[in-house]
């Protein structure tokens, strides 16, 4: 029996509890302004410009906490590759997400795909996150997040959001060692050893993320 089928709750039961607990915790004016600041980011028409099923992946070769960096285009010649793009080891959702393809790294094994988690963070931040999280899959640094721009993923935490941000003791810009305050939308794809896009999940809510087992159905 895998991983998956072990598994009692879903990543997205998972996320959505974290979310319920948070949203009944913090102030309604705190509340009030991630929505508007949520839906000024739906707006800008992310999910409809950024690369889809059939586009074809960016090349791209970034450093890894596990040392060494990856070339897309070489990993691809083991098999197909799982991009997953993250916020940072300061976001909890993403920690449930990366926690969650941890759990079924097996499974995607046994496919012969390979994972790998990309975020804007430093180098160092990177190896904090897969070492906190204890993640056996490649995790990639893209400081100043010029693949997820390739990918047509890329905003500015809205100006409203930073003060609150603050607050919460999260830095934007150290963890990403850039000065900025870029990020990528929550995405994850399946890429063939075509080079092309099979599978895309790119949202705007950084509360939802892909479903591990809809991303293993996915490779073929």
């Amino acid at each position: 029996m895998t991983e998956m089928t072990r598994a009692t709750r879903s990543l997205a039961e998972e996320l959505a509890d974290f979310n319920a607990s948070f949203l009944d915790k913090a102030p309604d004016e705190v509340v009030a302004t991630m929505a508007k600041a949520g839906q000024e980011l739906e707006q800008l028409g992310i999910v409809d410009n950024s690369l889809n099923v059939g586009d074809e992946a960016p090349d791209f070769e970034l450093p890894s906490a596990k040392g060494g960096t990856v070339r897309l285009s070489e990993k691809l010649k083991d098999g197909p590759v799982v991009l997953n793009f993250y916020r940072g080891d300061w976001c909890p959702y993403c920690n449930l997400e990366l926690r969650a393809f941890q759990a079924a790294l097996p499974d995607f094994e046994a496919k012969g795909a390979s994972l790998v988690a990309i975020s804007p963070q430093t180098p160092d931040n990177s190896l904090t996150t897969a070492e906190k999280r204890d993640l056996e899959y490649h995790v990639l640094s893209d400081v100043g997040n010029a693949v997820a721009r390739d990918f047509g993923l890329v905003f500015s935490l809205a100006e409203e959001l930073r003060p609150l941000y603050d607050q919460l003791g999260i830095d934007i810009p150290a963890h990403n060692g850039d000065g900025t305050f870029e990020l990528p939308v929550p995405a994850t794809y399946v890429v063939g050893q075509d080079g092309k896009i099979s599978y895309a999940f790119v949202n705007t809510d950084y509360t939802k993320r892909a479903e591990p087992s809809e991303v293993l159905e996915a490779i073929a």
